[in-house]
This record gives C-alpha cells, structure tokens and sequence, in this order.
C-alpha cells in the first residue's frame, strides 16, 4: 500500500468526510431505500430504487477510497523556520514574465485544490518549488509555456 502523504488539516478533513459519509450518507440512502420499497413487491421494473442503489454503490465506493487513504496517510509536518518551501506551508511567488503574483500553500496530492491555492507535490509548480528558499527562481514547463517563478515569501499556512 503506497503512503498518503498529507497535512494534519488534509487528514483531518479526510476523516470529517469519512464520519459524514458513513453516518449521515449511509442513513440518508437507507432512508431513501425504504422509501422507494414501501409496497413494492416487483423490484426489476422500480427505477427509483435502481438509482438508489447506484448511489449506494457510489457512497461505498468514496467511504472505501477515503478509509484507504486515511489508513495509508503519513501526516507531513512542515518545517517551519527553515525558510524552504515544504508541505504544509504557504509560498508568495511572482512570475518573472507577467508580473503576476501567486499564493499557494504545497499539499499532499490528495489535498490539491487549485482553486483554493493549494497545490500538490506531484504537480510541476509543486515539484519546481519544494525545497525553494525567498529569492531563488523555479522554472516550470506548463501548460501556457515555460514559466519562471520567484519565491518572494516562505510563510506558515
């Protein structure tokens, strides 16, 4: 089983999510089931209750994913002070070409969420920034092109 390496703040949403779904989830489809049974006596020709137990499937299939990752999880702790980019901390950077500024905090793949500014180890901005210190520069091969990215700031997140 490959390690899942994660924040404190990522496991502790894995197992938030974990707890809704196999609680409150779990009811709601059982709920839902016995709704869509009541007075049913031919199940094959009963659409409601074949979409529900998709959607059992589809539950199942999450709460497995999520238990599998958090029993594989490896909490990553930052090492705040030593002025390097490291998961769990967060890095002001500006693109040297645009002018553009960037915040992001560096996550565990499992956590990336790109919209919120948390990128993942795995990734190319991720990969070129780990271990960075203020003033030095990553290139990246993205997508829009090559990319060079000055860290101005290594912050605790």
């Amino acid at each position: 089983m490959d390690e899942t390496v994660i924040t404190r703040e990522g496991l502790d949403r894995l197992n938030a999510e974990l707890e809704r779904l196999t609680g409150e989830g779990r009811r709601e489809i059982a709920q839902r089931l016995e709704r869509a049974t009541i007075g049913e006596s031919n199940f094959s020709e009963n659409a409601d209750y074949h979409e529900i137990r998709d959607d059992q499937a589809l539950l199942e299939r999450r709460i497995a994913v999520l238990e599998d990752r958090v029993r594989s999880a490896r909490v990553v702790e930052p090492q705040f002070g030593n002025g390097c980019i490291d998961v769990g901390e967060r890095a002001r950077l500006r693109d040297l070409d645009s002018g553009e500024r960037i915040v992001i905090e560096l996550v565990g793949p499992f956590e990336a969420d790109a919209r919120a500014g948390r990128i993942s180890t795995a990734s190319p901005v991720g990969r070129a920034v780990a271990g960075l210190r203020r003033g030095e520069i990553a290139e990246v091969d993205a997508p829009r092109g090559m990319r060079r990215l000055k860290v101005t700031a290594v912050e605790t997140a």
